[in-house]
């Protein structure tokens, strides 16, 4: 019997550990050919990603290992090109690469929210640009961008990683647009996963309910041709599933001549918050013609 994702090839940035390594593993499974994508640390025998590829091949799956760090601009084409080489296609990527903080803003180095930024925000960018090229040429492909209910919705004490993950939220959007007509679809997934990097807030019973393999049949379905999905972005974990859009209120309209300390915006925004965030669109010109015109 054929499997569903036989003679697909997929690049997982970060996909030495954690959420990568479940992804990777569940597309092997599928039968997909992968690139597994994780710099390697000083003085390992052998890297991360080189123990993903014996675990794949050892149950009969097709993978390479590939080192290069996200950070450094030229890591997408050599991605690209170890794909090539190895398989001789590419299908879908996956951007999982990234890292935290624990840090207040106010007390942050900003050499290390700088870093944050670098390698979740441009670490994601130099990973699929290449890629992403490449799958509009050939006109079919899928890209999955990790982004995270922190850049939805923000959190104490993670201001780079909020804002990087909610970038990439903004990324999204955009390359969904420029990618539809050409058959490329782009989509977030924000995770609830037990990993190196959440897993020691967890108590026991809850790293066993979210556990990065329930994560992974969701990422199957975005990169996959039964899918048609498209500027999504899915809450994922501990077997639950939810959607997140960006909403907006109807407009109303401002007095004439007010300073805006004169007392009249006040009921104004009591009767604008009381408005429901019903209203979507399908990019900034669109919004931009309602937001213009009096309905």
């Amino acid at each position: 019997m054929s499997l569903p994702l036989a003679s697909r090839t997929v690049i997982i940035t970060g996909a030495g550990k954690g959420l990568g390594r479940a992804y990777a593993l569940h597309l092997a499974a599928l039968g997909a050919s992968i690139v597994v994508n994780n710099h390697r640390h000083a003085g390992e025998a052998e890297s991360s990603a080189e123990r993903v590829v014996h675990e794949i091949r050892a149950r009969g799956g097709l993978a390479i290992a590939e080192h290069s760090p996200v950070e450094q601009p030229g890591c997408g084409a050599a991605m690209l090109q170890a794909a090539l080489d190895h398989f001789g296609r590419l299908d879908a990527v996956v951007a999982n690469a990234g890292i935290s903080e624990a840090c207040s803003f106010h007390k942050q180095d900003l050499a290390d929210f700088q870093r944050v930024i670098a390698i979740n925000l441009m670490g994601t960018v130099h990973a699929i640009h290449p890629a992403f090229r490449h799958l509009y040429d050939q006109r079919r492909g899928s890209v999955v961008l990790s982004t995270s209910v922190a850049g939805l919705h923000g959190e104490h004490g993670l201001p780079a990683y909020s804002a990087s993950k909610a970038a990439l939220i903004g990324l999204t959007h955009v390359l969904a647009h420029e990618g539809r007509p050409h058959g490329v679809r782009i989509n977030a997934l924000a995770p609830y996963a037990a990993t190196p990097m959440t897993e020691s807030s967890m108590t026991p019973a809850l790293r066993e309910r979210f556990a990065p393999q329930r994560v992974a049949p969701v990422l199957a379905w975005l990169v996959s041709d039964d899918c048609h999905l498209n500027n999504e972005t899915l809450i994922v974990g501990g077997g639950r599933m939810s959607r997140a859009r960006v909403a907006e209120a109807a407009p109303i309209d401002l007095p004439d001549g007010t300073s805006g300390v004169d007392g009249a915006l006040q009921p104004l925004w009591a009767e604008l918050e009381a408005r429901p965030l019903d209203r979507h669109f399908q990019g900034s010109l669109e919004q931009f013609a309602k937001f213009g015109t009096r309905e």
